[in-house]
């Protein structure tokens, strides 16, 4: 046999087992009985994902077709076949009851060659729950106390900012200057550095966490491979943040951390806090870890926070009356507080739970939770829904948040859905913006805090209505896992007099 034969034998084998392995994928499901969309050959269910619909709507369109047929149906992330979850129930024991069998989230991470991954979110197994352990403690509702004064000195440069502005127009693109205002907060809160955004939105700070966002390394697809295929991606050394990127924010760490070792220097800011975890802990964090922690607070922080702000104040330049509602339970509770914003005040306002919460709902920032099931799973009462090891189950979320069963006239904005009657006749699960369980956000409740100092600041002083540029209805992004307006969302500020 000849050197061009065995060539081409190998080829032709190499071809039929591809074949085979890529056909027994795209039957998994169906050879189990379990309801499901017929593939396509190389992307699965999300064939036009990005493309014809959004990510959110390749999820939901499945949701709604298989809605009622059991506890989850089958999906193909491109060729793996995966689960995309139905019921209230079986959501729970993925994300609470059962959790020890969904563990991880499935994300890729490379500690060595892409050290920003090996953050909380990232990290499975008993690295995540040793992390998980120790970062407890930095979001407890005392350090949110020591961490308030910086948020309302950076809402007070906030709103001098826009005053600024209205000097010149009263028409204000807002994506902008809110990202500039969560930047701040981060950055001091983060790193303790004073980053000025909102005075200088050049700051080289601001510009180099904003382009490690933006300027991606590979493109979408890439990024769905390697996540797709994380233990291959780490064979071959694949990074995901680009290196200046990621030398950048590891100097600042680790000068910051010599800095305030060598000269005992002490500040309410998370980056102290974990330097003191080190103190109490002889296997504390590496500088590695914390910046990979810090980062990944910087991103939760800075993108989730300033792109809900974004969209509460849309909806309540649409809403007027629920604008007026919010901003009387705004002054009455600062008056109780003699006008002073504390903590407790800032937490005392059910109506801008209300507000947050909606937007929350009708925008969740992530529209699927996902996680890998770490050991065979049976789903209880129901034998023939098995779930194998290495499985993802991805949780639609924008899809429940969208469903009208659960919440009437869903794309209405409605804040009285979370008044305390109405939340008690539908199950907590049915509301995911912070996923739930031992994985949900670790840093809700700095969020939170964050938007209500924000919103208190920002209707305490202006009144927000559309104009003329105001997109309506607004355009989403379509290729992305999280929410965002793909375009500037501009509205009209008009001052107002404090109380």
């Amino acid at each position: 046999m000849t050197l061009t034969e065995l060539l081409l034998g190998a080829v032709l084998a190499l071809l039929a087992a591809a074949f085979y392995i890529s056909h027994r994928n795209l039957n998994y499901w169906q050879r189990r009985g379990i309801p499901c969309d017929q593939p396509h050959l190389l992307f699965g269910n999300l064939k036009d994902a990005a493309t014809m619909v959004s990510f959110a709507e390749a999820f939901e369109i499945v949701y709604k077709r298989y809605l009622g047929t059991g506890p989850f149906c089958g999906f193909y992330f491109l060729q793996k076949p995966s689960v995309l979850a139905l019921t209230p129930e079986f959501i729970k024991r993925v994300l609470i009851k059962d959790f020890n069998y969904f563990t991880s989230r499935g994300l890729y991470s490379n500690e060595k060659d892409d050290p920003l991954t090996g953050n909380l979110s990232r990290l499975d197994g008993q690295k995540w729950r040793n992390l998980r352990n120790k970062l407890t403690p930095t979001f407890t509702a005392g350090q949110m106390k020591f961490m308030l004064p910086t948020m309302l000195a950076v809402a007070d440069q906030l709103v001098k900012a826009l005053n600024d502005q209205l000097k010149m127009s009263n028409i204000i693109e807002i994506k902008d200057i809110l990202s500039r205002f969560t930047t701040d907060v981060i950055g001091s809160c983060a790193f303790g550095i004073e980053c000025n955004s909102l005075k200088n939105p050049d700051a080289v700070f601001r510009e180099m966490f904003r382009n490690s966002v933006r300027d991606r390394r590979h493109s979408n697809l890439v990024n769905i491979l390697i996540n797709a295929l994380p233990n291959l991606a780490r064979k071959l050394h694949m990074c995901t943040i680009k290196d200046k990127y990621t030398q950048f924010f590891l100097k600042i760490v680790r000068d910051t951390v010599d800095y305030r070792a060598k000269n005992n220097v002490q500040r309410k800011d998370f980056l102290n806090i974990l330097m003191d975890l080190n103190k109490l802990d002889e296997k504390g964090l590496s500088v590695e870890e914390m910046a990979a922690n810090t980062f990944i607070f910087l991103l939760a922080g800075f993108g989730t926070s300033s792109t809900t702000l974004s969209f509460i104040l849309y909806e309540l330049a649409l809403n007027l009356n629920i604008q007026r509602r919010l901003r009387a339970e705004i002054l009455e509770t600062l008056e109780k507080y003699d006008n002073e914003a504390t903590y407790e005040c800032i937490n005392s306002m059910p109506y801008m739970k209300q507000v947050i919460s909606e937007t929350l709902r009708k925008y969740p920032l992530l529209i699927r939770l996902q996680r890998v099931a770490v050991s065979n799973y049976v789903v209880p009462e129901h034998p023939k829904y098995v779930i194998e090891k290495g499985t993802a189950i991805f949780i639609p979320v924008m899809a429940i948040h969208h469903n009208p069963a659960i919440y009437p006239e869903p794309e209405k904005f409605h804040p009285e859905r979370f008044s305390p009657e109405q939340m008690q006749t539908r199950d907590s699960i049915n509301w995911l913006p912070f996923g739930d369980g031992p994985r949900n956000c670790i840093g809700l409740r700095f969020a939170q805090l964050q938007i209500r100092v924000a919103l208190t600041y920002l209707f305490r002083n202006f009144e927000i209505s559309t104009c003329d540029l105001t997109e309506i209805p607004l355009e989403l992004t379509r290729d992305s896992n999280s929410t965002f307006s793909k375009n500037d969302i501009s509205l009209k500020f008009e001052q107002i007099s404090a109380k």
